[in-house]
């Protein structure tokens, strides 16, 4: 039988990142649902609504909160599935840069919309 290989050490602190994220994330995500597609149906969903939601200190809260990390734990995810599959050295380090540059971006460009959406 193969043995099992993670690139996460049981107990480490992006180990624990991972699982907090995923926690968050599975609550945050089953709010966006039930609100966006139960509550409001996806067809009556508007710019101005949008607005309305974001300018709500509580809800632009949770969805920068959500932004940040859904990020990391993508992010962190994608890097530590390539560490799984044996990257190492340069081509490392390199996904590093790579990765967490595309992560910080992501996050500033997803601050910029949700603050011009609160009216900021």
């Amino acid at each position: 039988m193969a043995e099992r290989y993670s690139s996460f050490r049981s107990g480490s602190t992006t180990w624990l990142l991972q699982r907090l994220t995923a926690a968050f994330l599975v609550v945050v995500l089953a709010f966006h649902f039930f609100n966006l597609h139960f509550v409001t149906h996806a067809y009556n969903i508007e710019f101005a609504g949008s607005q309305a939601r974001m300018s709500e200190v509580g809800y632009y809260l949770t969805m920068v909160l959500f932004l940040v990390t859904a990020t990391f734990h993508g992010v962190n995810g994608v890097y530590n599935a390539l560490v799984n599959q044996g990257i190492e050295g340069k081509a490392k380090r390199a996904a590093q840069i790579v990765l967490g540059l595309a992560g910080l971006l992501l996050v500033v460009q997803g601050i910029r919309v949700a603050n011009t959406l609160a009216g900021f």
